[in-house]
């Protein structure tokens, strides 16, 4: 059946599996300390713009947003996120599991505002039982959004300003940020998000890797002993090369963001033909998760022939479905969409 329910319902790129294939005769160190793992490193250090960033590679998101948080913050930390964030709606509970609140603010267009997060840490500081409460350690937000949206550069600015007035960590989740510095009108870059949040994570599993995520500390600030945090988490892994190699290949020749505009692409194509079609958008997404509404006899005669998302009801006659394209989307697939819309 023809599938745009994910990113990650592929593979890996053709030339991750090569690489693969191409060293797997060969020996090394383990746990990542492989010579494919440590010029991955060198390279993003590259991309980034910072030649003294700490780097780990763990394998999946959940796994990564559970360390980078419990790593991050005092055991008796809470972090913050907006309603629909990832942490807060899809990692069924793993921050709570850890021992950390996720509190959660309002969302604008999948966006946290930095005058939200400000008004909440005013009310936090003037609550005379704020010793009772738990105490805000980080901010969360993800790039590109839940919602597929995009901050801008002044709007992640104004939420750093407000995290560093009160002392608290931005960790910018990543799952998907190729997709989202590709997209027509960012202006963020990855030397300027190195810049402006204490960490972050390059995603792969969703951008062209078998599985896979780079966690960057851009200034060499990762907490004291975080390889043994990661390996405290079950998130080490023994094979470390598996993705060292195929990072190091998405960060040759520019692959990582050639793939990912690739997706754009087809998303924006994916986008006119449904606007062609007169269907309206939940939310006016420019990467490559499209929110479309759709009548419920459309979704259901749809279903038997393509994989997507029902997301939530609209109303009582329609529904919003996400479809999502990605680095494997091929243009075959796309026209065969567009016949059965």
């Amino acid at each position: 059946m023809l599938s745009f329910a994910s990113d990650y319902n592929n593979g890996a790129h053709p030339a991750v599996l090569k690489r693969l294939v191409e060293t797997n005769d060969l020996q090394s160190l383990t746990y990542g300390f492989d010579q494919w793992s440590e010029s991955a490193r060198n390279k993003i250090r590259i991309a980034t713009g910072c030649p003294n960033a700490d780097i780990f590679f763990l394998t999946g998101g959940t796994q990564t947003n559970m360390t980078v948080i419990d790593g991050c913050i005092m055991p008796y930390d809470a972090v913050i996120a907006i309603e629909t964030g990832h942490i807060n709606i899809h990692e069924a509970s793993a921050i709570e599991f850890t021992g950390h609140k996720v509190i959660a603010l309002p969302q604008h267009n999948g966006k946290m505002h930095a005058e939200d997060l400000e008004n909440y840490m005013q009310w936090f500081c003037n609550d005379s039982s704020r010793e009772h409460l738990a105490q805000p350690g980080m901010v969360y937000i993800t790039y590109p959004t839940e919602l597929g949206t995009i901050y801008t550069k002044n709007e992640i600015e104004e939420i750093y300003q407000v995290c560093k007035r009160y002392d608290l960590k931005l960790f910018v989740d990543g799952a998907r940020l190729g997709y989202g510095l590709i997209v027509e009108g960012s202006d963020v870059t990855l030397p300027w998000l190195s810049e402006h949040c204490d960490v972050y994570y390059i995603g792969g599993t969703k951008v062209g890797t078998l599985c896979g995520e780079a966690i960057v500390f851009p200034r060499g600030n990762a907490p004291k002993h975080f390889f043994n945090i990661i390996k405290r988490h079950g998130a080490l892994t023994a094979k470390g090369r598996t993705i060292g190699i195929q990072f190091d290949t998405l960060f040759t020749d520019n692959l990582y963001f050639e793939i990912s505009k690739h997706a754009i692409t087809m998303a924006m194509r994916l986008k006119k033909t449904l606007t062609s079609k007169g269907y309206k958008f939940y939310i006016d997404s420019p990467s490559n998760q499209q929110f479309v509404v759709l009548p419920n006899e459309v979704v259901k005669a749809l279903s038997d022939k393509v994989e997507f998302t029902i997301w939530e009801p609209f109303d009582k006659n329609s529904t919003v479905c996400r479809f999502v394209t990605s680095w494997a989307t091929t243009e075959e697939q796309m026209s065969t969409l567009e016949s059965y819309l």
